[in-house]
Protein backbone atom coordinates (compact mmCIF):
# COMPACT_ATOMS: atom_id res chain seq x y z
CA UNK A 1 0.00 0.00 0.00
CA UNK A 2 1.16 3.50 -0.67
CA UNK A 3 1.27 6.18 2.02
CA UNK A 4 -1.87 7.91 0.65
CA UNK A 5 -4.01 4.79 1.21
CA UNK A 6 -2.70 4.40 4.74
CA UNK A 7 -3.56 8.01 5.52
CA UNK A 8 -7.08 7.61 4.10
CA UNK A 9 -7.72 4.51 6.22
CA UNK A 10 -6.37 6.21 9.33
CA UNK A 11 -8.57 9.23 8.63
CA UNK A 12 -11.66 7.05 8.18
CA UNK A 13 -10.91 5.17 11.42
CA UNK A 14 -10.46 8.45 13.26
CA UNK A 15 -13.79 9.75 11.91
CA UNK A 16 -15.61 6.60 13.06
CA UNK A 17 -14.09 6.83 16.55
CA UNK A 18 -14.99 10.53 16.83
CA UNK A 19 -18.59 9.89 15.75
CA UNK A 20 -19.01 7.01 18.22
CA UNK A 21 -17.57 9.17 21.00
CA UNK A 22 -20.02 11.98 20.24
CA UNK A 23 -22.94 9.54 20.26
CA UNK A 24 -21.85 8.15 23.62
CA UNK A 25 -21.77 11.67 25.08
CA UNK A 26 -25.15 12.62 23.56
CA UNK A 27 -27.01 9.48 24.69
CA UNK A 28 -27.19 10.29 28.45
CA UNK A 29 -28.77 13.68 27.66
CA UNK A 30 -31.45 11.99 25.58
CA UNK A 31 -32.12 9.46 28.33
CA UNK A 32 -32.53 12.27 30.86
CA UNK A 33 -34.97 14.14 28.67
CA UNK A 34 -37.05 11.00 28.18
CA UNK A 35 -37.34 10.62 31.98
CA UNK A 36 -39.21 13.90 32.42
CA UNK A 37 -42.62 12.58 31.41
CA UNK A 38 -44.93 10.77 33.79
CA UNK A 39 -46.69 7.48 33.08
CA UNK A 40 -50.46 7.23 33.24
CA UNK A 41 -53.07 9.83 32.43
CA UNK A 42 -53.06 13.53 33.18
CA UNK A 43 -55.54 14.21 35.99
CA UNK A 44 -54.86 17.83 36.94
CA UNK A 45 -53.05 21.00 35.92
CA UNK A 46 -52.47 23.50 38.73
CA UNK A 47 -51.64 26.88 37.12
CA UNK A 48 -49.87 29.86 38.69
CA UNK A 49 -48.34 33.14 37.49
CA UNK A 50 -44.99 31.80 36.24
CA UNK A 51 -45.92 28.23 35.29
CA UNK A 52 -48.01 25.19 36.16
CA UNK A 53 -47.77 21.82 37.89
CA UNK A 54 -48.84 18.85 35.75
CA UNK A 55 -50.23 15.91 37.76
CA UNK A 56 -50.49 12.36 36.38
CA UNK A 57 -51.89 9.18 37.89
CA UNK A 58 -51.28 5.54 37.07
CA UNK A 59 -52.92 3.07 39.43
CA UNK A 60 -52.04 4.24 42.92
CA UNK A 61 -48.95 6.20 41.84
CA UNK A 62 -49.13 9.98 41.49
CA UNK A 63 -46.45 11.76 39.48
CA UNK A 64 -45.91 15.50 38.94
CA UNK A 65 -43.54 18.01 37.38
CA UNK A 66 -43.41 21.81 37.15
CA UNK A 67 -43.57 23.45 33.74
CA UNK A 68 -42.44 27.06 33.18
CA UNK A 69 -44.86 29.39 31.39
CA UNK A 70 -42.10 31.17 29.45
CA UNK A 71 -39.01 29.00 28.91
CA UNK A 72 -35.84 31.05 28.88
CA UNK A 73 -32.77 31.38 31.04
CA UNK A 74 -32.18 28.82 33.79
CA UNK A 75 -33.97 29.64 37.02
CA UNK A 76 -34.83 27.86 40.23
CA UNK A 77 -37.76 25.48 39.86
CA UNK A 78 -39.24 23.08 42.37
CA UNK A 79 -41.95 20.43 42.63
CA UNK A 80 -43.28 18.45 45.59
CA UNK A 81 -45.86 15.68 45.97
CA UNK A 82 -47.22 14.58 49.34
CA UNK A 83 -49.62 11.72 50.05
CA UNK A 84 -51.84 12.33 53.07
CA UNK A 85 -50.19 10.98 56.21
CA UNK A 86 -46.71 10.82 54.65
CA UNK A 87 -43.72 13.11 54.13
CA UNK A 88 -43.46 15.05 50.86
CA UNK A 89 -41.16 13.95 48.05
CA UNK A 90 -39.37 17.07 46.75
CA UNK A 91 -37.13 18.13 43.90
CA UNK A 92 -35.47 21.50 43.30
CA UNK A 93 -33.02 22.58 40.63
CA UNK A 94 -32.20 25.14 37.94
CA UNK A 95 -33.95 24.46 34.64
CA UNK A 96 -35.15 26.31 31.55
CA UNK A 97 -38.47 24.57 30.82
CA UNK A 98 -39.47 21.83 33.28
CA UNK A 99 -38.28 19.95 36.34
CA UNK A 100 -37.64 16.27 36.76
CA UNK A 101 -40.59 14.16 37.73
CA UNK A 102 -41.48 13.34 41.32
CA UNK A 103 -43.51 10.20 42.03
CA UNK A 104 -45.16 8.86 45.16
CA UNK A 105 -47.36 5.85 45.82
CA UNK A 106 -50.58 7.28 47.24
CA UNK A 107 -53.00 4.39 46.85
CA UNK A 108 -56.45 5.88 47.47
CA UNK A 109 -55.15 8.75 49.65
CA UNK A 110 -55.49 12.44 48.88
CA UNK A 111 -52.35 14.17 47.62
CA UNK A 112 -51.00 17.70 47.82
CA UNK A 113 -48.74 19.12 45.10
CA UNK A 114 -46.69 22.29 45.19
CA UNK A 115 -44.61 23.96 42.50
CA UNK A 116 -42.37 26.96 42.10
CA UNK A 117 -40.79 28.73 39.11
CA UNK A 118 -38.68 31.76 39.97
CA UNK A 119 -40.78 34.01 42.21
CA UNK A 120 -44.18 32.39 41.55
CA UNK A 121 -45.47 29.37 43.43
CA UNK A 122 -48.61 27.33 44.06
CA UNK A 123 -49.92 24.78 46.55
CA UNK A 124 -52.92 22.72 45.46
CA UNK A 125 -54.39 21.75 48.77
CA UNK A 126 -55.69 18.17 49.08
CA UNK A 127 -56.73 16.81 45.67
CA UNK A 128 -57.56 13.46 44.03
CA UNK A 129 -59.49 12.29 47.10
Amino acid sequence: MDSGAIRRRAGAALAVLTASGLLAVAAPGEAQAAGTSCPGRKVRTVPFSTGSVQVYRSGGTVCAFTLARNPGPKRTMAVSVRARGHNPVKYQGKHRRKTRTVSVYAGQRCVQVTGRVGGGSVSSGWILC
